[in-house]
């Protein structure tokens, strides 16, 4: 089995209306937990992973449930830092058919925006563990937190860790002056798998993507050339991971990914995704089984394969959390997506 993976992020509080309802449509609203990272050590644990979570929450009631939830999940929430005020919230509107999901978040002044140098001790966090995973969400946040991400990606690599980094680049949270380009080109310098799409590699670090996501089927030759693209600007990455949605509409998505190992660049199978429940924490269920399979499996190819079958099974799950086993992913991997009744 692979060993201890640690991931450093904001989890938040998300409320979203029932259904495809829109805002206060309903006087109701789902109250659910979800981040990137938190996404990615809840399905590394339901992999069957040491997987630990590193943040900052509040010492109240909602960060209680926060960290119970997260303990619910499997992971290990012993590293996580109780302090500030406020967990950060996010609201969540379902899209359907051509009406777009829509996303506002209320995380200002958040715990591990306020959190500050010093706060975490990474060589507790990095104490017998073998890979360390963010994303580009936690470096967004704030400058303080741009500088714990930094400083996390560096202590991981000078302890020998594997360093993930999925870029997720989010244009509203970019707010502090600090461009995207910038702080991520550091980050990077870090990192050994990079996990993105066609817009995190624009906006994140500054790579034009000539690729054209309009025009129906995607072609995997353009995504060879940017991968080499990110490959040759960052010469520390041994590989990355580059999805790639059809987004027909809210409903229906063709999905697949390539992988390039700076030897071999590997196209996935493509699934048809149709009447999708949620396609939050997709791209963390990538990750995740990117993670899982380069630890686990036989070669690159077939963690690709995993990666892209567990964030299709993802899209089918209400909720940030991917509530997915290692069996089920295997099983879609085999040809099991009729749907059928497993009795």
């Amino acid at each position: 089995m692979s060993g201890r993976v640690v991931t450093f992020g904001e989890i938040m509080l998300r409320l979203k209306p029932p259904g495809a309802q829109r805002f206060f449509q309903s006087p109701l609203f789902e109250a659910t937990f979800g981040g990137g990272e938190a996404n990615v050590a809840a399905a590394l644990a339901r992999f069957g992973c040491d997987a630990a979570f590193v943040s900052v929450i509040p010492p109240n009631a909602i960060g209680d449930a926060c960290a119970g939830e997260l303990r619910r999940q499997g992971i290990d929430t012993s590293l996580i830092v109780r302090k500030g005020s406020r967990l950060g919230i996010y609201f969540l509107e379902a899209g359907a058919g051509q009406r777009p999901s829509v996303v506002i978040y209320d995380r200002g002044g958040a715990a591990i925006a306020e959190a500050q140098r010093g706060d975490i001790d990474w060589d507790r966090c990095f104490s017998g563990a073998a890979w360390f995973h963010i994303t580009g969400i936690t470096p967004a946040i704030s400058r303080s937190a741009s500088e714990l991400s930094i400083e996390a990606v560096r202590s991981a690599k000078q302890k020998g860790l594997t360093v993930s980094c999925d870029l997720n680049y989010r244009k509203n949270l970019w707010k502090y002056g600090a461009s995207a380009a910038e702080v991520m080109g550091e980050i990077l310098r870090h990192v050994d798998v990079l996990m993105a799409n066609e817009e995190d590699c624009q906006h994140a670090l500054g790579i034009k993507a000539e690729v054209d996501v309009e025009s129906g089927a995607l072609d995997p030759a353009q995504y060879r050339r940017l991968a080499e693209k990110v490959l040759s600007a960052h010469p520390t990455v041994s590989r990355i991971a580059i999805t790639l949605r059809e987004s027909r509409s809210a409903d229906d998505n063709g999905w697949s990914a390539v992988l390039h190992d700076r030897k071999d660049f590997f196209v996935s199978r493509r699934y048809e995704i149709r009447d999708i429940v949620d396609r939050v924490g997709s791209g963390d269920a990538f990750s995740a089984g990117l993670i899982y399979g380069l630890q686990n499996l036989g070669s690159p190819a077939e963690a690709l394969e995993f990666a892209v079958a567990a964030s299709c099974l993802k899209h089918s799950i209400p909720g940030d959390l991917p509530l997915i086993s290692v069996a089920e992913v295997k099983a879609l991997m085999s040809g099991a997506g009729s749907g059928r009744v497993q009795r």
